[in-house]
């Protein structure tokens, strides 16, 4: 004879109830389309920022996984070659051994740069207090202060990428039809390089994504 426990299907439902307000399928879906390296890595940040801060929902903005309480509190992102892992109002968070990478040269690096494995996290005890003051700045409704905006000024096109565009026809029609602010994005991205390197790095994959139609920022669209 089979005893039905109703404190045990209670539970049961209960775990899931919990499991389906706080988790979004649409992330696991996102976990199991990405490439085989980062599948660890994804679940490893789930299943540690769920851990530390249970009161956080997932959700899914421009394409990556979030994490929300009271709004945005932290990313992450899988690439190619690498991962990402990041925190909304990164600027904001005390940082006194220096682990946040705010203005690391690549906006697809997050806030600790290119991860590989998850030995390229920060330690966990660095992660739960990054954590912990992003909750607490979400739950006192801190806003950014934004600055009036600069007008701005003209950008000059950098004249090897003038020449490559124009040696590549496809990129140099796709370019032609991006709207000034499109444009625009690509060209400070160039002037914002601080070596010949890193702009002749970034001209180079500029081309490549303007031959295929897109946009700077087309990963966040």
């Amino acid at each position: 004879m089979i005893f039905f426990d109703p404190g045990f299907y209670f539970n049961f439902i209960g775990r899931n109830q919990f499991r389906m307000e706080k988790y979004d399928p649409r992330v696991d879906a996102y976990i199991d389309k990405s490439a085989d390296f980062a599948k660890p890595i994804l679940s490893h940040i789930r299943e540690m920022v769920h851990r530390v801060a249970p009161e956080l929902s997932e959700a899914m903005k421009w394409g990556f996984p979030f994490f929300d309480y009271k709004g945005p509190v932290c990313q992450m992102a899988a690439f190619k070659r690498h991962c990402a892992f990041g925190f909304w109002r990164e600027k904001m968070l005390n940082d006194p051994k220096g682990y946040l990478k705010v203005d690391g040269e690549e906006s697809s690096a997050g806030s600790f740069g290119q991860i590989f494995s998850i030995s390229d996290l920060p330690p966990e005890e660095v992660l739960v207090d990054f954590i912990h003051q992003a909750l607490a700045i979400n739950e006192k409704g801190v806003k950014v202060e934004k600055k009036p905006a600069a007008p701005k000024a003209g950008v000059e096109m950098p004249a090897e990428f003038d020449k490559l565009l124009r040696e590549n026809l496809v990129a140099m029609d796709n370019f032609e039809k991006f709207s000034p602010s499109k444009k625009r994005e690509y060209l400070e991205w160039f002037a914002e390089a601080k070596s010949d390197a890193t702009r002749q790095k970034r001209i180079d994959q500029a081309l490549e994504w303007i031959a295929e139609g897109k946009s700077r920022h087309w990963k966040y669209q």
